[in-house]
C-alpha cells in the first residue's frame, strides 16, 4: 500500500501546497458522490496515515465521514427579566432567542432536594410578597408593615374580647334579657358616637395635616382606652349605656383620625404615583392581620371554655399586655413613615440642622427627630418659635410696637419677642413670634422662619437679652443690639435661601407649599397711612 501511494504521488507530480499553481493546470474530472471544496485540502484517514495533496481516491474506497464542527455556545444578551422572584436572561443560539432561568446559576432541572426546597420556598415567598406588598414603594415600607402586623393582631384580639364583654353585660344568652332594651342601648351608643365623630372632625380638620403622627398616635391611645372601658361593662351592667357610649365616642374619634391620616401615610410610600395599589394592598394586609387577631382570641377562648370564671377574668389579665404591645407597634410603625410634606415643625427641624451642620436632612432623618406623643403641650426647646398673630397678654409692648412700626410695604413678615407662661406653676418663658402678612409666599415663610432660627442662635450665645424680661422701659443699647441681630439674621437668611431650596428639592421634600394649622394661617394686612 505504501508503494502504491508513492507511485501515485510521483506520477501526478503535483506542486507542494506552499507554491502557487501554474495558470495552465489540468482540469480534473469530477468524481460522482464526492465534490471536494478545496482540491488541495489534505484529508485524514487515520492518525498515522496521511493522503498526499491532490490524491484522487478510487471509487471503491469508502471515505470516512467528516467530524461535525462543535456548535458554538449561545451568546448572552444584555437583557435580564425579573419576574415573580425569578431571574431570567435572553440568549441567542444562532437561530432563535431563548429565555433561560439564571438565578442561583441554575439553568437546568435539578433533583437535589435541598435545592428544590429552596426554590419552592423562594417561589412561595415571592407569591406572598406580591399578594401583600405593592410593586413600587419606598424602602421603609417593609418595616412599617412588620410593625403594622404586630399592632393589628393584638388590637383585633382585644376588640373580640371587648365585644364579648359587652354582650355579656347586656345579658344576651340569659332568660332575663330584653332584646328590645338591648337593641335600644346599642343604637343609642352608636348614634352618640357618630355625632361626636362629626364634631371632632369638623373642629380639627387642619390638625390632621400639620400634626399627622401625633394625631395618629393619640387616636391609638384613645382607642386602646375605649376597649378598656368596654371591658368594664360586665362589672357595671347598670351603667352599660354610659360606659358603652363613652367607649364608642372614643372609638369613633379614633376611626376619624385613622381615616383622615391614612391617605397621607400611604402617599409617602407610593414612589411611582401608585396610591391606588398601595391602598388596595393595605386593605388586604388589614383583613389578614385582623383575622390572625380573631384566631388568637378564639384560641384563648377555646383553652378556657371549661372554666367560665377564668374566661370572664381573662380580658382583665391580658388587656394591659395586649394594649402595651399594640401601642408599641403603632409607635414604631410611625417612626418608619417618612413624610415629605413641609409643616412648621418639620421645616424648623430642617433649618436647625442647616444652621448647625450646613446640610439639609432627609425625610428619614427628620422622622427620627419628630415628636410622637399625645400630650398637646408647648414646645420644650429654648426660645420656641410660634407662627401667628400678636397676643396682647404675651407681648413685650415696646418691642412689639417697634417691630410693627419699622416694617415696610416690602416686608411680608416681622419678628418680635414674646413671653408666655408654661406649666402648672405658670412660670415665664421667652419665645419668638413670626407674624405673616397677607400674600406671603412659601419663600417668605421659609426666609422668616430661617431668620427666626438665626436669631435664636444669636440669643443663645449672648446674655444681653436678659435685660428685656421684667423691664418696663427698654434701654437704647438693648434695642440697638436687638435690631442689629434682626438685620444680620435677615441677611443670612436671604443668602441661604437659594441653596437651601435646591437641596430640599433634591432630597424629595415638597417645598412648593407649607402646611400650617388654623392658628398659623392667621395673617395681617399692611396699611400705609
Amino acid at each position: 500500500m505504501q508503494s502504491t501511494f508513492y507511485t501515485a504521488y510521483k506520477s501526478h507530480q503535483f506542486p507542494p501546497p506552499w507554491k502557487s499553481l501554474e495558470p495552465n493546470c489540468i482540469t480534473r474530472k469530477s468524481i460522482p458522490y464526492y465534490k471536494p471544496q478545496n482540491r488541495f485540502q489534505t484529508r485524514t484517514l487515520t492518525n498515522s496515515l496521511r493522503i498526499p495533496l491532490g490524491y484522487e481516491p478510487e471509487e471503491d474506497i469508502e471515505l470516512l465521514p467528516r467530524p461535525k464542527p462543535k456548535a458554538a455556545p449561545p451568546s448572552r444578551l444584555p437583557v435580564v427579566i425579573w419576574r415573580s422572584g425569578s431571574v431570567s436572561r435572553y440568549f441567542w443560539d444562532g437561530n432563535r432567542l431563548q429565555l433561560v432561568c439564571v438565578d442561583g446559576g441554575v439553568s437546568s432541572l435539578s433533583f437535589d432536594f435541598d435545592d428544590g426546597f429552596r426554590k419552592m420556598f423562594r417561589l412561595c415567598s415571592s407569591a406572598v410578597r406580591d399578594f401583600f406588598i405593592p410593586k413600587q414603594v419606598s424602602g421603609n415600607y417593609m418595616d412599617y408593615v412588620k410593625w403594622k402586623l404586630l399592632h393589628r393582631v393584638f388590637s383585633s384580639a382585644l376588640q373580640v374580647l371587648a365585644t364579648q364583654a359587652m354582650l355579656r353585660a347586656i345579658g344576651i344568652g340569659y332568660s332575663r334579657s330584653l332584646p328590645s332594651a338591648a337593641a335600644l342601648n346599642w343604637v343609642l351608643k352608636d348614634g352618640l358616637g357618630r355625632l361626636s365623630r362629626c364634631i371632632y372632625t369638623a373642629g380639627l380638620a387642619s390638625v390632621f395635616d400639620t400634626n399627622l403622627k401625633r394625631v395618629r398616635f393619640s387616636a391609638s391611645v384613645m382607642f386602646s382606652l375605649s376597649i378598656g372601658v368596654e371591658l368594664l361593662t360586665p362589672v357595671f351592667p347598670r351603667y352599660f349605656l354610659l360606659l358603652a357610649s363613652v367607649a364608642n365616642i372614643a372609638k369613633q374619634i379614633s376611626l376619624a383620625s385613622y381615616l383622615a391620616t391614612n391617605t397621607a401615610i400611604r402617599r409617602s410610600f407610593a414612589i411611582a404615583d401608585n396610591l391606588g395599589e398601595v391602598s388596595a394592598k393595605a386593605q388586604i394586609q388589614t383583613v389578614c392581620f385582623d383575622n390572625l387577631g380573631l384566631l388568637l382570641a378564639a384560641v384563648l377562648n377555646i383553652l378556657l371554655k371549661n372554666n367560665q370564671s377564668l374566661q370572664a377574668g381573662l380580658p382583665f389579665v391580658i388587656y394591659p399586655i395586649f394594649s402595651a404591645v399594640d401601642l408599641f407597634g403603632i409607635y414604631q410603625g410611625l417612626k418608619h413613615v417618612h413624610l415629605q410634606t413641609l409643616t412648621k415643625d418639620r421645616l424648623e427641624i430642617i433649618l436647625n440642622i442647616w444652621i448647625g451642620s450646613g446640610y439639609v436632612p432627609s425625610p428619614a432623618e427628620v422622622s427620627k427627630e419628630e415628636e410622637i406623643n399625645f400630650l398637646w403641650s408647648k414646645d420644650k426647646t429654648i426660645w420656641p418659635i410660634r407662627i401667628g398673630c400678636l397676643n396682647l397678654k404675651d407681648q413685650i409692648p415696646k418691642l412689639s410696637m417697634m417691630a410693627m412700626q419699622y416694617s415696610s410695604g416690602e416686608d411680608y413678615y416681622f419678628i418680635c419677642m414674646e413671653i408666655f407662661r408654661k406649666g402648672a406653676k405658670r412660670t415665664k418663658q421667652q419665645g419668638m413670634l413670626l407674624c405673616l402678612r397677607e400674600g406671603a409666599s412659601t419663600a417668605d415663610i421659609i426666609i422668616g422662619l430661617l431668620q427666626a432660627c438665626y436669631i435664636r442662635k444669636a440669643l443663645l450665645v449672648s446674655s444681653w437679652w436678659e435685660n428685656i424680661l421684667g423691664v418696663g422701659d427698654l434701654l437704647d443699647s438693648v434695642l440697638n443690639e436687638w435690631f442689629r441681630v434682626i438685620e444680620d439674621s435677615k441677611r443670612c437668611a436671604r443668602r441661604d435661601l437659594s441653596l437651601l431650596n435646591e437641596q430640599m428639592l433634591g432630597l424629595g421634600w415638597a417645598a412648593k407649599n407649607i402646611l400650617l394649622s388654623t392658628e398659623e394661617q392667621a395673617r395681617y394686612s399692611f396699611v400705609d397711612d
